[in-house]
């Protein structure tokens, strides 16, 4: 499922998945992926789940199964640190690209990039600092304002709370989308969140059962 909005002037798709389809340049964006933050974390003796790299991957490869895909752009933090060049989840990355060796890759080096290190050379992919320009919109990392492009950016990993009756409340990955910067929810499972908040300047999709809706 996904919900369409027109952003200056181009169409784009917010998905279901925590990634944004631009089918006009068939590109998928994508942020705060965070490969291997489990092994990471599970490198320094803390107790964390498994195979959420693979779970990861699984979704991507859904996504790429049901859109048609010239190019993906990662915004920012593809590795979430030195522990994710474990053996495992490189592996694992790997035989994903080998499963998509023709597609091009784009990653727009993040924070999290600067720390892990550059992806492994033999998963081809094109890393760049910000912003990347495509058309209307300047693809970044980090959510500052572009002088003359919109800023289509991650690093914040916001995160909406619906509030019911009494006390009851449901926290919710989303999409901010700003006059001239939004935000895009981070991709990865095990990442966390920062809540976000709406205005008259800020609009906010939640995501949730498999559904992205506008608030308000």
């Amino acid at each position: 499922m996904h919900c369409s909005l027109t952003l200056e002037g181009e169409e784009l798709w917010l998905l279901a998945d925590k990634a944004v389809y631009w089918p006009a340049r068939r590109c998928l964006l994508i942020a705060d992926a965070h490969f291997g933050k489990a092994s990471a974390y599970r490198s320094l003796g803390q107790p964390v789940p498994q195979g959420t790299t693979t779970a990861n991957l699984e979704r991507l490869d859904r996504l790429l199964a049901a859109y048609v895909c010239d190019q993906v752009v990662f915004l920012g933090d593809f590795l979430h640190g030195p522990g994710s060049h474990a053996s495992g989840t490189l592996g694992a990355l790997r035989a994903w690209r080998d499963r998509h060796a023709g597609l091009p890759l784009t990653l727009i080096r993040g924070n999290h990039d600067k720390r892990a290190g550059d992806p492994p050379p033999d998963l081809s992919i094109e890393v760049v600092p910000e912003p990347l320009l495509m058309g209307p919109f300047a693809l970044q990392h980090e959510p500052h304002a572009h002088a003359s492009h919109h800023v289509l950016a991650g690093h914040v990993h916001p995160v909406y709370r619906l509030r019911g009756k009494g006390r009851q409340s449901l926290r919710l990955p989303c999409f901010q989308i700003g006059t001239r910067v939004s935000l895009l929810p981070a991709f990865g499972a095990f990442t966390g969140g920062h809540g976000v908040e709406q205005d008259n300047d800020r609009q906010i999709f939640v995501i949730g059962d498999h559904a992205v809706w506008p608030v308000g």
